[in-house]
């Protein structure tokens, strides 16, 4: 899809929350695309990098309300991309759920701004067995963090449904699959080692950096008539984890791993099998992946 389909973003303000790896992609765009871009973020050395490429940034813990003063609130667009940087399940909350407290406590001080797209997790599904998941499915804290992220989901969509000043024009709630992309590459790690956390049976439901940034500015650019909505990004793969690292042991010229049928370290629990649809997100927004399954965006980074 061509973001600039639902409206011409040049000379509009972009404030960005969290500048990691998917939100400092979408400020670099965003520059390249004529936008005036503030970013936020509490790394000293991610800040150095992005006023280096021109961007306004602000050194700052989202979940305080330091910053409310320094960012301007007549935001066009307002991406919060954070992370949980670490710290366990305290340190899901303060990322999480008291920076999105600490976002809408800014809005209703400063003024609503325009469309805040919100990433989130397809983690808040805790659906198994294989089954097909899209966005009606019900969602839960099945462990602590999902709990969390759904229940930062619901403090946004309700301040937007909500009476009194509301915090933004429009909100949409993206929930991501498994982030892949440049420089991110865990799973052609282990391949190459020999060995891979998980089950080989259970379905990986991936989507590429790139791909998700095309989610991003199509809710940016969404139509007029479209306030608000709840999508999963992923891409059309729905492979298993063994199919993907057959896949990729066949190219790295290594024997297939094995899998170990624990979790990933800094996971509690082996991911559900499950898979993630995207149909949705393709009807309301005009999104298509650049990667539509895990062989063309691996590809991608093995001929790098």
């Amino acid at each position: 899809m061509n973001p600039e389909a639902h409206g011409n973003f040049a000379g509009k303000h972009l404030v960005v929350f969290g500048c990691g790896y998917v939100g400092g992609e979408v400020a670099r765009q965003a520059l390249a695309r004529g936008l005036r871009v503030t970013a936020l973020t509490r790394n000293g050395e991610k800040a150095a990098v992005l006023r280096a490429a021109g961007i306004e940034t602000i050194v700052a813990d989202l979940a305080d309300d330091t910053w409310h003063g320094a960012v301007a609130s007549e935001a066009d667009f307002v991406l919060n991309a954070v992370s949980s940087g670490g710290g366990g399940v305290e340190g899901y909350r303060r990322s999480y759920r008291e920076g999105m407290k600490s976002i809408l406590t800014w809005t209703r001080r400063h003024g609503p701004v325009g469309t805040l797209v919100y990433t989130s997790s397809t983690s808040v599904y805790p659906q198994d067995g294989g089954v097909r998941v899209d966005e009606s499915a019900p969602v839960s804290g099945r462990d602590e963090r999902a709990a969390v992220l759904v229940e930062t989901e619901r403090l946004l969509l309700e301040g937007m449904a909500g009476g009194g000043t509301r915090p933004t024009t429009r909100t949409f709630v993206l929930r991501l699959a498994g982030i892949y992309g440049p420089d991110r590459h865990h799973l052609i790690d282990q391949v190459r080692a020999g060995e891979v956390s998980g089950n080989g049976d259970h379905h990986l439901n991936l989507i590429h950096r790139d791909d998700i940034c095309t989610a991003i500015w199509a809710g940016f650019g969404a139509p007029a008539t479209l306030t608000s909505g709840v999508f999963n990004v992923t891409d059309d793969g729905a492979a298993t984890k063994a199919e993907i690292a057959a896949w990729l042991a066949a190219r790295l010229g290594v024997p297939a791993p094995r899998f170990t049928g624990v979790p990933a370290a800094g996971r509690r629990s082996v991911t559900p099998d499950r898979i993630i649809l995207n149909a949705r997100l393709k009807a309301f927004l005009g999104w298509q992946p650049r990667f539509p399954s895990f062989r063309e965006g691996y590809a991608t980074l093995l001929s790098r």
